[in-house]
């Protein structure tokens, strides 16, 4: 792979999961850790990276929202093995709130099997898949589109989520850290995120191992407002201890 090619492949895993590590882009792309430090410092003198300390991170407006085309391939069967675990809290006509996401899809995926649910979403591929559901009753948020996610934000999906009180709410997050809490590297989806959190008697966070450790740009929430963590086995035993008992790991499988 040519450096220009391998510093393409950084960016783009940067954007999906809002950090890179320079020793794990080592090893998955075949080089030593001395080229991905090279490789990155030049991505930061271009001005889409910011160096941290073993890695990088994005530069606010650096690139575009990543698309869901993206997203949806990156770790999933992590996220499946997530969403098995998220889904069997669900009993049959539960109301559920969907935040958008690549993960909280695989919630819906692993939902497939509840009957009489009640299903609110500001992501309209999730909103796509929902209606098939038996007896669902589905209800959408409306609002501005962010379109390469399928994403409503804005006022008018706030309001709504906030008419309404749901027993679960499934929230996806793009960085987490028992500091820092719950963030997100795009500050229109933080108000939709936090009214569903407030709209709900329990909220669980969903989100892979390499969310874990890193801090974005928007707090969404603390820690402490969430009541269950779900993770993958990939998240380090050191990160686990930070989490206590709200953390779940669920074990990864293939999706089918």
């Amino acid at each position: 792979m040519s450096a220009s090619a391998r510093r393409r492949e950084i960016f783009h895993r940067l954007m999906a999961d809002g950090y890179v590590d320079a020793k794990t882009l080592a090893g998955d792309l075949g080089v030593d850790t001395s080229t991905i430090r090279r490789d990155l410092d030049a991505l930061a003198r271009e001005g889409k990276v910011e160096r941290t300390h073993g890695g990088a991170r994005p530069v606010e407006g650096a690139g575009p929202e990543v698309p869901y085309a993206v997203k949806k391939d990156v770790r999933r069967a992590e996220k499946a093995a997530i969403a098995a675990v998220a889904a069997a809290m669900v009993s049959d006509g539960d109301s559920v709130i969907l935040d958008s996401g690549s993960t909280t899809y695989e919630v819906a995926v692993a939902l497939r099997r509840r009957t009489s649910l009640t299903v609110i979403t500001n992501d309209l591929r999730i909103a796509k898949y929902v209606a098939s559901f038996p007896e669902v009753r589905l209800l959408v948020t409306g609002g501005e589109l962010l379109g390469s996610v399928f994403t409503l934000v804005g006022e008018h999906a706030v309001r709504f989520m906030s008419s309404y009180s749901a027993d679960w709410a499934f929230l996806g997050a793009d960085a987490i850290d028992p500091t820092a809490g719950i963030t997100n590297t795009n500050t229109l989806e933080v108000p939709i995120k936090r009214a569903l959190i407030q709209a709900a008697a329990r909220t669980v966070l969903v989100a892979d191992h390499s969310k874990f450790g890193h801090r974005a740009l928007a707090k969404v929430a603390a820690v402490e407002d969430i009541d269950t963590l779900v993770s993958d086995s990939g998240l380090a035993a050191e990160q686990r201890d930070a989490y206590g008992p709200a953390l779940v790991i669920a074990e990864p499988f293939s999706p089918t």
